[in-house]
């Protein structure tokens, strides 16, 4: 099953400070709510229209991927960083009131992205107003339960990272991939995260990755940081976790961080049953009534 994805009201690439290219894409109805979605490491918001193509019709959508992941080009190993990421956030959201309008942003996150978008609020203040996290793989203090759960999952997704595919002569065979090792996903997500995933390459005809295995690995093994999960006590602006399945084993200790965390920050919490990490990919109509309901306490729906 394929889903041809709409086309974007406009486009608009956005330079770092270093170079590297970051493109928004603009889709619903501009005038009303306007809603910022993003991704997970090494996947792409393109794959996650199973979720956004819900809110198209009732929101202004801006979609964007992260340095070298989805529609980006590929740009530097040496700059593939979290410290980068927070700083291309700011310039994301600057370029987001540029180009489409200077108006209140949602931020709808998902992992790297709700992670991101954390630390970023307790750097540079108040910005995405308010924040809607998805499964968000909060690093725990060393106190926390879940502490150790954590780092031996990182390393573990890390290196299967390491060991990930890099060429296909189609996208179809990483889809088949993703369907086995990802029964819980929506039927036509395969096809979708698998071609938002890969870029072919012109010189071999193969389909590679967008974002090379080294640089998502890297991504999870630094993945260290306490401070974010601190400072969530004092975040400027109003922050919703949306979890997957605490209960759920395959849901693995970022369902069990997101729920540790709203707890200790008191923060808004919900988890979507019967879901793993990938829960807008699972159950995307359940992870649209719950961000609805937080938009709606926010009054900011009717």
């Amino acid at each position: 099953m394929i889903l041809e994805l709409p086309a974007p009201r406009k486009t608009v690439d956005v330079a770092m400070d270093d170079g590297a290219i970051i493109r928004l894409r603009q889709h619903g109805t501009p005038g009303r709510l306007r809603l910022a979605l993003s991704h997970g490491n090494g996947l792409a918001i393109d794959g996650y229209y199973p979720f956004w193509r819900l809110l198209i019709e009732r929101y202004e959508v801006i979609l964007f991927d992260f340095r070298n992941h989805g529609q980006n080009p590929l740009h530097g190993f040496e700059h593939h960083s979290w410290p980068r990421f927070v700083d291309d956030l700011e310039s994301v959201f600057a370029a987001i009131q540029q180009n489409f309008g200077a108006r209140r942003t949602v931020g709808v996150f998902h992992s790297l992205a709700a992670v991101t978008a954390s630390m970023a609020t307790q750097r540079y203040g108040a910005r995405w107003d308010p924040l809607v996290l998805f499964d968000p793989p909060f690093y725990p203090p060393p106190g926390q339960p879940v502490h150790a759960a954590q780092v031996s999952n990182e390393d573990d997704i890390a290196a299967r990272a390491e060991r990930r595919t890099t060429t296909y002569t189609d996208p179809s065979k990483l889809a088949e991939s993703f369907a086995r090792n990802l029964p819980r996903w929506r039927p036509e997500a395969y096809q979708l995260m698998a071609r938002a995933t890969l870029r072919r390459d012109p010189e071999s005809g193969q389909w590679v990755l967008v974002c090379p295995r080294e640089f998502e690995a890297q991504v999870f093994r630094s993945n260290r940081n306490p401070a974010t999960w601190e400072g969530l006590k004092r975040m400027p602006v109003a922050v919703k976790i949306i979890g997957a399945d605490p209960a759920l084993p395959e849901s693995g200790p970022s369902a069990q961080l997101g729920r540790a965390a709203a707890a200790e920050a008191g923060l808004e919490y919900e988890a979507i049953p019967d879901t793993t990490h990938f829960l807008q990919i699972e159950k995307p109509y359940e992870c649209t009534v719950a961000m609805e309901s937080f938009l709606r306490q926010q009054g900011l729906l009717e």
